[in-house]
């Protein structure tokens, strides 16, 4: 009995089940705390990708990957959109393999090579240019025609020279007199 008067007037210890008491409850917030932690975590990872999911979706052209699978025969378009050189959107890796990839499908019927370039780099587009013509050398069967738009100058144009035939729209700014092979 001394014990528990003691307890009571603060003078001594708690006992012990007290103590236990109080050690589990705080336990218990811990393990909340991480609980909680943890899945604040995951559904933040989980916003995250669903995030880059819609970009990706949203933006396929800007990250280089505008690739879409026609269902049927198709008219594949290729576009050489602003400055040729290396690491630009108009690189030649980047134009050369859309290329590859029109004239391999097998339901490519026909290929549009789509322009709108100031020009740039003469090696790029002389890689362009080749590439050009040897896949048309060896895809015979598949036309290739070149639609400029805007602008269509120096390398622009070299690509253009490597189709079949060049649809220019009325009012551009090309580096040649306005023609058609």
């Amino acid at each position: 009995m001394s014990d528990d008067k003691e307890n009571e007037s603060g003078n001594g210890e708690t006992p012990t089940w007290e103590r236990k008491l109080v050690h589990e409850l705080a336990l218990s917030a811990l393990a909340e705390q991480r609980r909680a932690r943890r899945w604040g975590i995951f559904f933040k990872f989980l916003a995250f990708a669903y995030l880059i999911l819609l970009l990706v979706l949203w933006m396929p052209d800007e990250l280089g990957l505008g690739t879409v699978k026609a269902p049927g025969e198709h008219t594949a378009v290729v576009e050489v959109q602003g400055v040729i050189a290396p690491g630009a959107k108009a690189s030649a890796d980047r134009v050369i393999a859309g290329l590859r990839k029109a004239f391999e499908d097998k339901r490519t019927k026909g290929v549009i090579v789509r322009i709108n370039s100031p020009g740039g780099s003469p090696v790029q587009a002389g890689y362009i240019h080749d590439e050009i013509l040897r896949l048309r050398k060896k895809h015979q069967e598949i036309p290739l025609h070149a639609v400029v738009t805007d602008i269509c100058a120096s390398g622009g144009y070299y690509i253009a020279a490597a189709a079949d035939k060049i649809y220019p729209e009325l009012f551009i700014k090309k580096g040649a007199p306005r023609s058609t092979n």
